[in-house]
């Protein structure tokens, strides 16, 4: 089995190795890169690096042992600060985009294309947090305009790739949640933020590929819906805002969970062998019967110290121990 396949298996609720898909802040690859790249990395992640293929944020995440591997497809950004006429400015190269995806994918590794602040982020990058959510609250109409346009842009960009890059999945991250809650009400997620979501979905759906949301804290409230419309894989499940464990009681038939290891607590401020005992118990726990991605909650923070990064990293490698060898 390679990467890939793995990675299929966990998504489908097939017991067996658990795949992982770490990450690592600017911040802390500038701390401790060099360190990992040093005990882990192989001549074939360091001929990726040094041929310009990947970062060294992402050779030191493959060093690591990550089955997936997360690529940027070109996108679009707010160009100008008109408050009125929003305009977009694409970015990216699609012919460069289309052979780093055959070359992860010929490399066995499972290929996500990530699409970080694909809607309700880019909504407030445009009109400012606070101004966004008092349109949702007070001027409805108008927020559901802005929302529109952004999934209009988004169709199209999501289909000039989707049929040609060799790409397994789809992630499209908004931050719904709070620590404590929705940003918004469940009702304004359903009525503004929900249909706009369902036909990305659907696109990315019927391309054959896997859809992957992201949203930073508690949006329990909406994991029912997120099932009904046919999400495959969730992330980061914070445990500081969400009981994963009885998410995974209650959706983890439907749901795969990505994430879980805890950012704020265990991983800066516990001890190495609390670092192991935690990741031991989450893997154990989210991964029976499949549906688990082990990693932290978020990204590796500087905070982080060098030895509970490695004392999670021995955890998760023991139970995803993957029998493949990565080609060129």
């Amino acid at each position: 089995m390679n990467g890939k396949q793995i990675t299929y298996d966990s998504i489908k609720h097939i017991s067996g190795p658990v795949p992982q898909l770490i990450g690592f802040t600017h911040e802390s690859i500038g701390k401790y890169g060099d360190e990992i790249l040093c005990r882990f990395a192989d001549d074939k992640i360091r001929s990726l690096l040094d041929g310009g293929w990947i970062s060294k944020s992402d050779a030191a995440a493959l060093a690591c042992g990550n089955h997936i591997i997360r690529v940027e497809p070109p996108w679009w950004h707010w160009h100008g600060n008109d408050p009125v006429n929003f305009k977009t400015l694409g970015a990216g190269n699609y012919d460069k985009f289309y052979e780093l995806c055959k070359r992860m994918d010929d490399s066995g590794y499972y290929v996500l294309a990530c699409i970080y602040g694909s809607h309700f982020e880019k909504a407030y990058f445009a009109r400012g947090f606070e101004n966004l959510l008092s349109d949702i609250a007070g001027e409805p109409e108008y927020a559901q305009r802005l929302l529109d346009r952004i999934i209009d842009k988004n169709m199209v960009m999501l289909e000039n790739f989707i049929d040609r890059a060799v790409v397994d999945g789809v992630l499209l991250g908004s931050d719904w949640g709070s620590q404590r809650g929705l940003l918004m009400s469940p009702n304004a997620w359903r009525e503004l933020i929900k249909p706009g979501e369902l036909r990305e979905y659907e696109l990315i759906r019927a391309a054959g590929k896997h859809i992957w949301i992201h949203s930073c804290g508690d949006i329990t409230e909406i994991l029912p819906d997120l099932c009904e419309m046919g999400v495959d894989v969730l992330n980061p499940v914070q445990p500081e805002c969400m009981d994963i464990y009885e998410h995974k009681n209650k959706y983890g038939k439907q749901l795969t969970f990505w994430g879980g290891i805890s950012t704020q607590r265990t991983l800066p401020f516990g001890s190495p062998d609390e670092v192991r005992h935690e990741t031991r118990k989450i893997i154990e726990v989210l991964s029976d019967g499949g549906g688990y991605i082990a990693s932290p909650s978020q990204e590796l923070q500087d905070d982080v110290p060098l030895d509970n990064v490695m004392a999670m990293i021995e955890v998760i490698k023991e139970r995803g121990n993957k029998p493949w060898i990565m080609t060129l």
